[in-house]
């Protein structure tokens, strides 16, 4: 098949521009040709072997599994990360809060909810001399992130850790964090019948899902955490669903935080919210 007629079978299930990013990519990350070498009709050079394992890769995205997983890897701040069904697919709105993190800086880092380290990893090869820690309460999360960490030459401590059932500091221990951020669980149950069928059917529900009851779970029980385990003067960061933005900063407010600020992403969408510790 030529490069047209690989686009045309993902046209039911993409809209022309993405059908024709996805093909392109599968093009250059698995058989390395360019996008140069696509107009110039060398898709249809490929070797017998070749030829087989596209075929394996387009049934695949037939099914509308996502390219990233078919892969085995996602882009992410200019690096590539191994995804897999067992984490969460690194989305561009993401890099936008590590780059808003790496502006501010900090020492001490904790990632909560890492999924594939993308965060925590970013942030430890961006911001010189900081000490990132990452948690997650999925195994197989946390090996796919330390497999990350060690290809890209981070240097992460990753932990198994529940963010519902957090330890909060004892009252004579210093405060251990500069920065706490978590990109944590926010769409509720009601709100599946709105999204892509590549991300409900793949990807994991448990780094997805709230209850429809309880929407801001993760977020109330992270923002009790950070309250007593960030430094004076530390920064709390949240990827956030925008219909619940002020309710995160009411809550935020309440428990004493200062400089509460909702932050847009390059969608115009209130996609984060920072927050000081006094």
């Amino acid at each position: 098949m030529n490069y047209e007629q690989l686009c045309q079978r993902l046209s039911s299930i993409y809209d022309t521009g993405e059908a024709k990013a996805i093909v392109r990519w599968v093009l250059d990350v698995r058989f390395g040709l360019s996008i140069a070498d696509i107009y110039c009709g060398k898709v249809t050079q490929l070797s017998p072997n070749d030829q087989a394992e596209l075929e394996k890769i387009m049934l695949r995205l037939e099914k509308a599994e996502p390219v990233q997983y078919v892969l085995g890897v996602a882009g992410f701040c200019g690096r590539q990360f191994h995804v897999a069904p067992g984490v969460l697919i690194p989305r561009p709105e993401t890099a936008e809060l590590c780059q808003l993190i790496a502006i501010d800086g900090g020492h001490d880092i904790l990632d909560i909810g890492t999924g594939s380290g993308c965060i925590a990893i970013t942030l430890a090869l961006d911001i010189p001399d900081s000490k990132v820690t990452a948690w997650d309460i999925s195994d197989a999360a946390l090996n796919i992130a330390k497999g990350n960490a060690k290809a890209l030459g981070a240097n992460v401590n990753f932990e198994h850790q529940d963010a519902l059932s957090l330890s909060h500091p004892l009252t004579f221990s210093p405060s251990p964090w500069d920065v706490i951020v978590s990109n944590p669980p926010y769409i509720c149950r009601k709100e599946a019948d709105e999204m892509e069928e590549n991300v409900l059917k793949y990807e994991p529900d448990t780094a997805l899902f709230v209850p429809d009851d309880d929407p801001l779970l993760f977020y109330r029980h992270i923002m009790n955490y950070a309250y007593s385990a960030l430094r004076s003067d530390g920064r709390l960061y949240f990827e956030i669903n925008p219909i619940y933005a002020d309710s995160i900063v009411e809550q935020l407010q309440q428990l004493g935080f200062t400089n509460v600020e909702k932050i847009n992403d390059q969608f115009a969408k209130t996609r984060f919210i920072k927050a000081s510790k006094r």
